[in-house]
């Protein structure tokens, strides 16, 4: 019987096709991808956001809130960049205040100069997360690239975002439907730890939190007449105040000490302590004789958002611009 070669030659195309489509669309990233192609890419990234943040210390939160708020939407890709119409992502309630999309044009400028076509707004927005964290005396930390921007930006997609009204058992539930644990809910929370927020987002809490009104009884006594007198009834909601009381500009644990003493500002922040899970790794980070390392763990979890639903290989695109797809 004559053996014929063509079933065996096609079997081969086919793996071949395969493994060539698992090489361009599923390349892991790493650390110094663009050491080759683009050698000076992160220290560009990072004189632009050094110069943004010396320009205006509350950059070093609006650029760390960036980064998570495009992660939380369509992964890691930069769709909360684009401006295409009322449609844009960016456009979404749950993305409300959310802002330093200049400082990230202003860094692709200038890599589009130095080597045009190849770094993307995706990693261009974990780079400045990380290098905001840093100037805020936060730690330092590698960040592994190789993002490609998406091709998706539509405002109803950011339904599921993330809200400072939600119960514990809701943001439980969002950050799980991301690979994230109750720790990373805990840690990614404590971003809060630098910046501001307006009384817009007070309203409720200082109130109308309960049928009838009043307040949230989470609230310390101690500290609601501060929280009212800053954002008092039927007063300017565009006011801002720090979300970490007493420590600001400094990024550290001290919001997770507020936490668990009544003093959160963010009703969101105050219901990690509604839960045993959530309550536990707070207290963890306080135990004198064996508490964990507040500041290698945000790592692991900022590094662990970093790679939500990142597109690689022949996914997505290197836009010319961050604000439009190509």
């Amino acid at each position: 019987m004559a053996f014929s070669l063509e079933p065996l030659l096609i079997l081969l195309g086919l793996c071949a096709s395969v493994t060539t489509m698992l090489s361009s669309e599923a390349q892991p990233l790493r650390v110094g991808f663009y050491s080759d192609t683009c050698p000076d890419a992160e220290s560009i990234v990072s004189t632009v956001i050094n110069g943004a943040v010396s320009s205006d210390p509350n950059m070093a939160a609006i650029l760390l809130r960036l980064h998570f708020h495009d992660c939380f939407v369509e992964g890691c890709d930069g769709s909360i960049l684009i401006e295409n119409d009322e449609k844009s992502e960016k456009n979404a309630f749950g993305h409300q205040g959310v802002r330093g999309f200049d400082v990230i044009e202003r860094a692709k400028a200038q890599l589009e100069a130095t080597c045009p076509g190849v770094v993307s707004c995706a990693d261009i927005v974990a780079l400045a997360a990380r290098d905001a964290v840093f100037l805020a005396n936060g730690p330092s930390y590698r960040v592994a690239t190789g993002r490609r921007d998406g091709l998706v930006s539509n405002v109803s997609l950011a339904d599921d975002m993330p809200d400072v009204s939600d119960s514990i058992f809701q943001l439980k539930a969002k950050f799980r439907n991301k690979g994230l644990s109750d720790k990373d809910l805990v840690l990614l929370s404590a971003a809060h730890t630098i910046g501001t927020t307006a009384c817009f987002f007070m309203t409720r809490r200082l109130y109308n939190f309960m049928p009838g009104g009043g307040s949230d009884p989470s609230i310390s006594p101690e500290f609601l007449p501060v929280l009212q007198s800053r954002c008092p009834k039927n007063g300017d909601v565009n006011i801002r105040l720090a979300m970490d009381e007493g420590s600001e500009r400094e990024f550290d644990k001290h919001i997770l000490q507020n936490i668990r003493q009544g003093f959160a500002v963010l009703e969101s922040d105050a219901r990690l302590a509604d839960d045993d899970n959530t309550r536990s790794v707070i207290d963890s980070y306080f135990d004198p004789m064996f508490g964990a390392s507040f500041e290698s763990e945000f790592v692991d979890s900022i590094v662990k958002m970093g790679h939500i639903g990142v597109k690689t290989g022949s996914l997505g695109e290197i836009r010319r611009k961050c604000s439009s797809f190509n």
